[in-house]
């Protein structure tokens, strides 16, 4: 369930680092911003997973 939770915070966090950029036309901090959501989308699947499979991996 961790895993979930760690997604959740850092696709908000990147969703949020994402939008100051668009605003601020801070191009670096959009682009971090946009990383951090794929990040937590990979963990997300991540905890999919481990959920599935009884976190046995």
């Amino acid at each position: 369930m961790t895993d979930k939770l760690k997604a959740a915070a850092n696709k908000t966090a990147g969703s949020v680092k994402d939008g100051i950029g668009k605003m601020t036309d801070d191009q670096s901090l959009q682009a971090e911003g946009k990383a951090q959501k794929t990040k937590g989308s990979v963990q997300d699947v991540s905890g999919t997973v481990k959920g599935k499979l009884g976190n046995d991996i």
